[in-house]
């Protein structure tokens, strides 16, 4: 395996390893910036879309270069979000040829699931989380108290959120993977189940703002996720044993 190793290292000198690195950040980079000026044209309708979605239907900016800031921040972010599978596989190219064959076999589907389990963990938070929260605070207004939200204000609240959501979303690959290296076993981790939620409303109290209603609905999600995985987990070792008691007989 290290003769392996050392094979495809081989085939690369130092500099040409700089250059493909010098390459690969170039290539990223175009590919973000590109994809950021085509966004751009279409923020505003984006950022009015957007906002639809929203129990209230109007934000507001205080500063002259405030909605032009955050028609720029959307702009990269999403561009980012569009350029993020292109920008994975200038990566892996590049770090590929000091892999082993088992290890290549093995790291495109585990990205491949966590770059989706990502993106699911954003849309979940956006389309599903954020009207239930914003709806749950603005309705503490009164007839004399009238909610009106800040643009920069809200869409830092939602990026937050959204990023939060989208990093305690691998979970379930996480589970499943230390259950399929034989490092933890499905029962142990349904026997730590008490543990667990301990631990998932803690990381929720670290992830999201400090409010107790967020932590609660991420914490929610997370141990429905953490339960599914664990079910999965089960699949995935009673598959690994049929082969092993099939060879015994």
């Amino acid at each position: 395996m290290a003769e392996e190793r050392k094979e495809n290292l081989k085939e690369m000198g130092f500099l040409d390893h700089l250059e493909e690195l010098r390459s690969t950040l170039v290539a990223s980079l175009v590919a973000w910036v590109g994809a950021s000026a085509v966004i751009w044209f279409f923020s505003g309708r984006i950022l009015d879309f957007l906002i639809d979605h929203l129990p209230v239907k109007d934000l507001y900016f205080f500063a002259p270069g405030e909605a032009f800031m955050i028609r720029m921040k959307l702009t990269f972010i999403l561009g980012a979000l569009v350029t993020f599978p292109y920008i994975l596989y200038r990566v892996w190219r590049f770090v590929a040829p000091a892999l082993f064959r088992n290890e290549k076999s093995l790291v495109v589907p585990v990205a491949a699931v966590s770059v989706a389990l990502f993106y699911c963990g954003l849309l979940f938070a956006y389309w599903v989380m954020m009207p239930i929260v914003l709806r749950f605070f603005v309705e503490f207004g009164t007839e004399s108290l009238t909610p009106m939200l800040s643009v920069e204000k809200y869409f830092g609240f939602v990026a937050k959120l959204s990023f939060a959501f989208g990093i305690v979303f691998q979970l379930p690959l996480v589970v499943i993977l230390l259950t399929s290296l034989g490092l933890v076993s499905a029962r142990t981790l349904l026997r730590q189940w008490r543990w667990a939620i301990l631990i998932i409303f803690v990381v929720a109290a670290v992830f999201t703002p400090p409010d107790p209603i967020s932590q609660i609905f991420m914490a929610v999600p997370l141990c429905v996720l953490f339960f599914g995985s664990v079910a999965a987990s089960f699949v995935i070792e009673r598959r690994r044993k049929k082969p092993e008691t099939n060879s015994g007989e």
